[in-house]
């Protein structure tokens, strides 16, 4: 196939990969690593998918829950190839990260889960850190599955509001 752009070969793209991988702030989908690999025009989404196979195969890369994280030979893989990437293919991949590293700082920073309980209750738990610690760890009793979820949902929406809210509660005189 030809490719256009400076991604050329699937080794250009295994770097591409490793560079990206390198810089996530955490685990990431294929979908969100296709978004970030189209910082160039060479990137198509059958090639990148053999070559992220190739590296999950070769040990430069992990899967687990359907995300990718980066492993030790990957890491050292990319710090010794990067400088073979075009600059402005690592200009517009680090931009690119800008705004998933966000993301994903901020599903670490803000969790909650369901847990079922014997009955038809659940507990659900939700937390909200910082890059100090753990800022709040709460656990509710919900009626349902269901009910648990909308819970969650709304405490990511909003975390902040809900922690200010319960602390504003509580040093009421």
């Amino acid at each position: 196939m030809t490719r256009t752009g400076f991604i050329q070969s699937d080794f250009d793209l295994k770097l591409l990969v490793l560079y990206i991988m390198d810089r996530a702030a955490g685990p990431i989908t294929f979908i969100q690593l296709f978004e970030l690999a189209l910082c160039d025009a060479g990137v198509d989404y059958f090639s990148l998918h053999q070559v992220v196979t190739s590296l999950v195969e070769r040990e430069n890369l992990d899967m687990e829950d359907e995300r990718y994280t980066i492993t030790e030979k990957g890491r050292r893989n990319s710090e010794i190839c990067e400088s073979s990437l075009p600059y402005s293919v690592r200009r517009r991949c680090d931009e690119n990260l800008v705004v998933v590293n966000e993301t994903l700082m901020r599903e670490k920073q803000v969790q909650g889960s369901v847990r079922a309980n014997g009955d038809d209750t659940v507990t659900v738990h939700l937390t909200l850190s910082d890059n100090q610690g753990t800022m709040m760890e709460l656990n509710l009793l919900a009626p349902n599955p269901e009910e648990g979820e909308k819970l969650v949902a709304r405490f990511k929406q909003r975390p902040e509001a809900t922690y200010h809210s319960i602390m504003a509660l509580l040093a009421q005189e």
